[in-house]
């Protein structure tokens, strides 16, 4: 391949699939966590190789109260890249999770967060908290449309107990984003046409999960692109911790399933992104 009468090295900051060549374009992580421990060590080096691939924005979800200040401190060492979540993970629902919604109902009472996530059910490993799940989903729900705000949606063995919240609370202030959808083309049709994105990540590019199939009759309108990092490393990072920096690799899935060039797939997802999140 000639590259001619350009006066640019070719670098980190250029990204090569196969034979071609293409310099960064603007794509968003709608979902990573890069406050967690895995990134520890390395979190600004993890940061910087992103944004060399043209990840230009990170929407970080909450979990519980635990990585609250973690995440301000993400946000404070990048205010123009980082936009902060608040919200219960149905994971970290027990017990005491009354005490862990006063404090979501405090950050959004007292911050500007930028979505009310990540929320939902999750029945994958016990169904112990189940009803408490449902309770926390539902209350966070009203509070994201009493602020006017997008939820993003974590749903694991769960599609049927989220969509009968879902469709209880709808209304044309109910909006946001299912997170790391990997649902059928049925559940995929339910989501948008109750006003949802569906998140798209790494499971798209794994050989037998079967998403692609899925996604290749979706509208690209209806798509944003996630990481989940560090989790769900796209192929051929599968296995390993997962970076915002591999987005590219979701973004290069897609184009592929759907025949579109890449350029096109970036630019509809961020155009997709800013509006759920308010900022288009």
């Amino acid at each position: 391949m000639i590259i001619r009468q350009l006066n640019l090295a070719i670098d980190d900051n250029y990204c090569f699939f196969g034979n071609s060549i293409f310099w960064p374009m603007n794509l968003i992580d709608t979902h990573t966590h890069l406050y967690v421990e895995q990134f520890d060590e390395d979190q600004d080096e993890v940061v910087q190789s992103a944004l060399k691939q043209g990840i230009e924005r990170f929407y970080i979800p909450s979990i519980d109260s635990a990585y609250t200040q973690r995440m301000h401190n993400l946000r404070s060492a990048y205010p123009e890249q980082v936009y902060l979540m608040a919200g219960l993970h149905p994971g970290s629902v027990d017990e005491n999770y009354e005490a862990e919604l006063e404090h979501v109902k405090y950050r959004l009472e007292t911050e500007t967060p930028c979505a009310v996530g990540e929320i939902g059910i999750d029945l994958y490993w016990e169904q112990k908290y189940q009803d408490q799940q449902v309770d926390a989903f539902r209350q966070q729900i009203r509070w994201a449309k009493a602020y006017k705000l997008p939820i993003v949606i974590h749903c694991r063995a769960a599609f049927d107990e989220v969509f009968a919240v879902l469709e209880q609370e709808n209304d044309d202030q109910l909006y946001g984003i299912f997170h790391c959808f990997t649902g059928n083309s049925d559940q995929a049709k339910r989501a948008i046409d109750l006003g949802f994105y569906l998140g798209i990540g790494g499971v798209v590019t794994f050989k037998n999960a079967g998403l692609d199939k899925v996604i290749r009759n979706v509208d690209p309108q209806h798509i944003v692109l996630e990481t989940d990092a560090p989790y769900l490393a796209p192929a051929p990072k599968r296995g390993k911790r997962n970076e915002s920096a591999y987005l590219t690799y979701i973004a290069r899935k897609l184009a592929d399933i759907w025949g579109l060039p890449m350029e096109e797939v970036a630019n509809i997802t961020t155009k997709n992104a800013l509006s759920v999140f308010n900022h288009g």
